[in-house]
């Protein structure tokens, strides 16, 4: 586990030496209140990994697939507005889970039960309007 407080001008740097040198599993999880920073931590993700396609936030869509230089695909996953587990299932998120791609889930404790034992947790912590508190497990 790290902890590791920035500020929104260092998000790429913590990203590129601190987190994705750590991402051991393809499942990462993203947890914290609105607007800690999730989604824009995921662009910056997606960015360090060479994504070729426009990154935004999946919250109608529940997900949204994007594509690599290399031709590798990411999965970025949008729980908040998912009324229960039964919803995820109906469009086939365990498919997604068990393949090889990385997936980036942002609200993932809606959907618990749902995603393998095996993953990283980010908890992101609003400290002001230019600082978080970043919590890698």
């Amino acid at each position: 586990m790290i902890e590791i407080n920035y500020s929104i001008d260092e998000i790429d740097i913590i990203v590129s030496e601190k987190i994705i040198p750590r991402i051991e599993n393809n499942i990462v999880c993203f947890e914290g209140r609105m607007g800690s920073g999730k989604t824009t931590f995921i662009k910056s993700i997606c960015n360090n990994l060479d994504v070729v396609d426009k990154i935004t936030s999946p919250t109608f869509s529940l997900i949204n697939e994007y594509k690599t230089l290399n031709d590798c695909l990411i999965y970025h996953f949008d729980f908040y507005r998912i009324k229960n587990k039964g919803e995820a299932l109906n469009f086939g998120v365990e498919e997604y889970f068990y393949s090889s791609n990385l997936c980036l889930i942002e609200w993932g404790s809606k959907i618990e039960g749902l995603i393998p034992e095996k993953r990283h947790k980010i908890i992101l912590n609003f400290i002001d309007g230019n600082h978080r508190n970043l919590i890698f497990s």
